[in-house]
């Protein structure tokens, strides 16, 4: 079992991933993405971090 993301960190990164369809599985890449538009760096990473799982999981469904 993994931990529980907070429904602030699973909207945010459902209205990101909508309006911008650059990202990546990469964690990194998803990291520099949003660089500028987070408050602080800890809800960056895991923003950045649930969005490479989602992509993930959508590259798993459709491809």
């Amino acid at each position: 079992m993994g931990r529980i993301k907070s429904t602030l960190i699973k909207k945010t990164a459902t209205q990101l991933m909508d309006g911008f369809d650059g990202f990546s599985e990469d964690f990194e890449y998803n990291k520099k993405v949003l660089k500028g538009t987070m408050p602080s760096k800890s809800i960056r990473n895991k923003v950045a971090g649930y969005i490479s799982r989602l992509v993930r999981q959508d590259n798993l469904k459709y491809g």
